[in-house]
C-alpha cells in the first residue's frame, strides 16, 4: 500500500485543463435547476407585488429571469460532420465559465465577480442587473464529448464539436420456437 501512494505522487502532475472548463453534467443540472428556483421565487414576488394580478404570469417570468440571468444569445450552425455554437458572452473571462456535454445535452454557465462600491462612491445609474448566464439546449444530433476545445475571443466562446457517428439500425433476424 504505502509504494502505491509513493508511487502515484511521483508520477508528473498534468498541465492544468484549459478554460472554459468541463465539468460533470449532474452538478450543470443542480445549478440549472438552482436558477429555476430563484427565477421562480422572484416571479412570484413579482405577482405579490402587483397585488396578486392574474394575467401577468409570462411578464413576471421574464422580468425575474432578467434579474437572475444575462441573456445569452446562441448561433448553432451544422457544417459536414460538425456542430459549430457560439454564444456571446461579453465581460466574462475563461476562467468563469463552466461548460457540461453529454450527448446531445450542452449547458454553458458562467458567473463573473461584480466591483464593490466604495463607501464614498453614490452609484447613479446600474443597469446591470446579472452577472451570471446559463444556457441549457438540445443539439441536432449528438456529439462526441473528447478534443472539445472551446475557444473565448472578444466576447464570443466557440465550440467545435465533432458529430457521433451514425448508426446503423441492427438487423435481428426472429426465429421460430
Amino acid at each position: 500500500m504505502k509504494n502505491e501512494a509513493v508511487a502515484v505522487a511521483k508520477e508528473p502532475v498534468k498541465p492544468e485543463e484549459k478554460y472554459p472548463a468541463f465539468i460533470e453534467i449532474e452538478k450543470m443540472l443542480d445549478r440549472v435547476a438552482e436558477f429555476t428556483r430563484e427565477t421562480s421565487m422572484k416571479a412570484y414576488d413579482f405577482f405579490l407585488e402587483r397585488g396578486n394580478e392574474w394575467g401577468s404570469h409570462l411578464d413576471n417570468w421574464l422580468k425575474a429571469e432578467m434579474e437572475v440571468l444575462r441573456p445569452t444569445p446562441l448561433e448553432i450552425k451544422e457544417v459536414k460532420d460538425k456542430i459549430i455554437v457560439r454564444a456571446a458572452v461579453p465581460g466574462f473571462k475563461p476562467e468563469e465559465i463552466e461548460i457540461s456535454l453529454k450527448d446531445d445535452l450542452l449547458i454553458i454557465s458562467g458567473e463573473t465577480k461584480f466591483e464593490e462600491t466604495k463607501e464614498d462612491e453614490k452609484v447613479i445609474l446600474n443597469e446591470w442587473r446579472s452577472n451570471r448566464f446559463c444556457r441549457q439546449l438540445v443539439l441536432p444530433s449528438a456529439v462526441e464529448t473528447k478534443d472539445v476545445h472551446p475557444k473565448l475571443k472578444d466576447g464570443i466562446l466557440q465550440l467545435t464539436l465533432k458529430k457521433c457517428a451514425a448508426t446503423e439500425p441492427a438487423k435481428i433476424a426472429v426465429e421460430a420456437a
